[in-house]
């Protein structure tokens, strides 16, 4: 015979007990705190009812009927020997957690920290509620026969238990403070947009990937960017699921050279080198950047994951100014840089051109583009 579900093994058990009708089945369900356990709700009882007659565990009992909700049903001997076998099944069983609230865990990387703590505060507050209302039902009954008494028991330790957990979550969320170099560096990713600025930059470590010809066409620029964020993601889940450190994904960043300057005002492109870049915390190791890409080599099969690398970029003194508008808009704030403002202040090249992408071109209009435009430089 098929195994009975949690619902109506609970209303064939009230049946065994005595015989009892729709309103009653409620009644004691509703006394004894059963819903906070399963979820029979006055609908289903009938349902259930339904079920179980026509399986020949319970019948009509008998007596006077005003309507569906008056007929009182028993269970049949089959149904008496049924629910004691599903009952010393039940109290052996070691039932697997399914609570959504993992799934919401486990997803939760993927949200802004403000959303993660309200929806574990409003859980924690429902929690609560829950527990007061089941508290009171208890008091509402005492005293209890035993096994109900056990059954309240285990109610509350149940909702206790989720109540500590989830408080101790939220606290972890509320102490565990993000990383953002944005702000922990915000004199480099913030500088003005109508005046060159020279800062000192540290040394900072990076995810990178190096290619070579046009971004807007070069298959491998695709495939690198793809690689160079999907790790990215892969490391800072990691970061907070074991280390219990949590950082935001920093913007795409980029070192562009070539043999000879001048291809970068003339917009020849094809002509370019380059190594795209997302920042990452000292924390983070070359280990975990391995089984990062491992983890996504998994996934997605991507040629560029292979080539992208930890690395250290120590820049040190560097002229920088917020450009805004298109990529190819560029041309008149780098000759004031490199024509005007480097002979003018006696200082040269020391290193790549890096520019630092803070908007994301799918989502924004060219003209609204906010790109950090960074040299290097040395004394003359």
């Amino acid at each position: 015979m098929p195994a009975l579900t949690d619902a109506e093994l609970t209303v064939l058990g009230l049946l065994v007990e005595q015989p009892r009708h729709g309103y009653e089945l409620e009644r004691v369900i509703e006394e004894r705190g059963i819903r906070a356990w399963t979820a029979l709700g006055f609908s289903s009882i009938y349902y259930v009812l339904d079920k179980l007659a026509k399986r020949g565990l319970i019948e009509a009992a008998g007596g006077p009927r005003s309507g569906k909700s008056r007929a009182t049903f028993r269970a049949t001997r089959s149904g008496v020997d049924l629910c004691a076998e599903a009952t010393r099944e039940a109290l052996t069983a070691l039932t697997p957690v399914h609570a959504r609230v993992l799934i919401g865990m486990a997803n939760s990387p993927g949200l802004p920290d403000a959303e993660v703590r309200s929806g574990l505060t409003a859980r924690l507050a429902a929690l609560r509620e829950q527990l007061a209302e089941v508290e009171a039902t208890r008091a509402s009954q005492e005293p209890l026969p035993d096994a109900a008494a056990a059954i309240f028991d285990y109610s509350e330790a149940m909702l206790t238990a989720d109540l500590t957990w989830t408080k101790s979550v939220l606290d972890k969320e509320t102490a565990m403070e993000k990383y953002d170099v944005k702000k922990a560096h915000r004199a480099l990713y913030s500088p003005p947009s109508k005046d060159f600025t020279v800062v000192d930059v540290p040394a900072l470590q990076y995810l990178a990937a190096d290619g070579h010809g046009d971004p807007n066409t070069a298959t491998d620029y695709t495939n690198a960017v793809e690689a160079l964020y999907g790790i990215a993601y892969a490391v800072k889940f990691a970061s907070k699921n074991t280390l219990g450190r949590d950082f935001v994904v920093g913007p795409l960043e980029g070192l562009w050279r070539a043999d000879d300057p001048a291809a970068f005002l003339t917009r020849e492109k094809g002509k370019w080198d380059w190594t795209m870049m997302i920042h990452q915390p000292d924390w983070v190791t070359e280990e975990m950047v391995r089984e990062a890409s491992e983890s996504v080599a998994k996934k997605k099969d991507n040629p560029a994951l292979a080539g992208v690398r930890l690395r250290t970029l120590t820049e040190g003194t560097s002229v920088q100014i917020l450009h805004l508008g298109s990529y190819d808009d560029e041309t008149p704030t780098l000759n004031r840089l490199h024509h005007e403002y480097l002979p003018e202040h006696g200082l040269t090249f020391n290193g790549d051109h890096h520019e630092i992408y803070l908007s994301d071109p799918r989502r924004t209009a060219p003209d609204k583009l906010k790109t950090v435009l960074r040299q290097p430089v040395k004394p003359l």
